[in-house]
């Protein structure tokens, strides 16, 4: 018995606006392998042509001996805004792949086979065909030297900002997995010419795989409709921007492609930072509750130092062998461990996502049962009064992000002097509070720099922690509950009577 492989559907896309002198010829020119190797289609997007480049599409496709849809936009939307109807088309129709074609011949179908390659053997998630792969070649195909050289020098720069390494930033020439497109917001991207950078971002972000591959370099008659400083400032501009969004400075929805849920909080150690505080505050062979913990990464390091560690989060945690104990838990139910277990409760970066902190505060207190002052909570949070969020609201912005102070899912923003309150008027003693440094290394790496950086910031913190401190540390004890105190005496007036008689019967 035989069973029928199904060929991988391909959409051939070509976006199209007064291309009635060259479109005919595009579509001509599309190899019939393509067509044969795979279950392949072709569409023709014109962005409300004032020609009739819409008339030409349409006898094409009549004459045509592959399936070729031809659709016009009744409102002109922009080279970037027919891009996103036609990949929203390769998704509503369950293709595989998507090439992007331009209908003025700038690029050569011919090279649509070697395009799709890494697609197809699943080494790529995208694929950019690259007129600067082959030296000189782009001004042997009559590249303008003016924009030769400016695409390198915009290339460079976005490959300094983004980690990247692409021989060129700025070809029209792409084929995407379609899978990938449908994980990425390109509907928040821009409707004109960098279209193109900000999905290469989007997928930078995101972790996808780039391939690219030499194509050749063609200029014609075509009318060149970008404006070169424009498009300059808007690639620059939006490079800067999502690296700012990265480093949680500035939030853009646009590069918002991040893992949800608790994988994306990382560990901060090696360097002075909240973990490092924390980890240095709990003594070796503790037991530990980590309310708040994560995927399990900080639990790692706590092992390391013989404790004995319980896990609580909403989450079940990545890393489960690093715990003892979990128990699932959410803000609002009841935490199902005693915390008079334990010599240490940490709560790293959790009391700014919780609705009600003082009902919270209140549950421990009474949990903890304490009357000789254990267990000790560890505490850190942002200090939303630390200058670069000072200078932004100078500035006019107060942007919610991914990370950080301005973390989108936090609903409660202190400084020293409120968090301080919190934990006093709650019933805790505050028995230490301190200022963090700014996690350089996690946006430069580990390196002489960010060192530098974190010396200068932990001095400045020295001058003014309210200023300059990135993050707040807290040490904390709880105070027996009026319900404490009362158990307390009951049962030391019972010892104290018990051993009254004693002294009465043996007098």
């Amino acid at each position: 018995m035989t069973i029928a492989v199904r060929k991988p559907r391909v959409l051939v896309f070509v976006v199209a606006f007064e291309a009635e002198s060259t479109l005919k010829q595009v579509l001509a020119r599309i190899p019939s392998c393509v067509f044969e190797e795979w279950d392949a289609e072709v569409l023709v997007i014109d962005d409300s042509s004032h020609d009739r480049t819409f008339e030409i599409g349409l006898r094409s496709s009549w004459d045509s001996a592959y399936p070729i849809t031809i659709l016009h936009n009744r409102v002109n939307q922009g080279y970037g805004g027919n891009q996103k109807l036609g990949y929203q088309y390769a998704i509503r129709n369950g293709f595989d792949f998507v090439v992007l074609l331009h209908g003025d011949g700038q690029y050569a179908p011919e090279s649509i086979p070697s395009m799709l390659a890494p697609l197809i053997n699943g080494t790529a998630d995208a694929v950019f065909g690259s007129r600067m792969m082959t030296r000189f070649g782009a001004l042997r195909g009559g590249m303008p030297l003016y924009k030769f050289v400016g695409n390198r020098i915009l290339s460079r720069i976005q490959n300094f900002l983004l980690g990247t390494r692409l021989s060129e930033f700025h070809s029209g020439f792409r084929a995407y997995r379609v899978d990938a497109l449908g994980r990425l917001p390109f509907q928040y991207n821009s409707n004109v010419f960098h279209f193109d950078t900000e999905i290469i971002i989007q997928l930078v972000v995101s972790g996808c795989r780039i391939a690219e591959v030499p194509i050749p370099t063609y200029y014609g008659d075509e009318i060149c409709r970008v404006n070169g400083i424009r498009y300059a400032k808007d690639v620059l501009s939006a490079t800067i921007a999502s690296r700012l969004h990265r480093v949680n400075l500035f939030y853009d929805r646009r590069f918002d492609v991040d893992r949800e849920g608790n994988e994306r909080y990382a560990v901060k150690l090696g360097y002075p930072s909240s973990h490092t505080a924390a980890l240095n505050a709990v003594p070796q062979g503790s037991r530990v509750l980590d309310i708040g913990c994560g995927p399990g990464n900080f639990a790692a390091a706590l092992r390391a130092k013989a404790a004995y560690v319980t896990g609580a989060d909403q989450f079940p945690p990545a890393r489960a062998e690093f715990f003892d104990e979990f128990v699932l838990w959410r803000e609002g139910n009841p935490l199902k461990a005693s915390l008079h277990e334990y010599d240490v409760v940490l709560l790293l970066d959790i009391i700014e996502h919780l609705n009600n902190p003082e009902a919270f505060l209140d549950q421990l207190r009474r949990s903890a049962r304490s009357i000789d002052g254990s267990p000790q909570v560890i505490v850190t949070t942002g200090n939303v009064v630390f200058f670069v969020v000072r200078l932004q609201s100078l500035l006019g912005n107060f942007n919610y992000g991914k990370r950080g102070i301005l973390d989108l899912t936090h609903t409660r923003l202190y400084t020293f002097g409120t968090v301080r309150r919190l934990f006093e008027q709650c019933g805790f003693v505050v028995a230490e509070i301190k200022g963090i440094p700014a996690p350089f290394p996690e946006a430069l790496g580990l390196g002489t720099l960010s060192r530098l950086l974190l010396w200068m910031n932990s001095v400045l913190i020295h001058i003014s922690r309210g200023l300059f401190a990135y993050q707040i540390f807290l040490r904390a004890i709880p105070t027996a509950t009026v319900d404490a105190l009362l158990d307390d005496t009951i049962n030391s007036s019972a010892t104290k009577m018990a051993a009254v008689k004693d002294q009465l019967l043996a007098g």
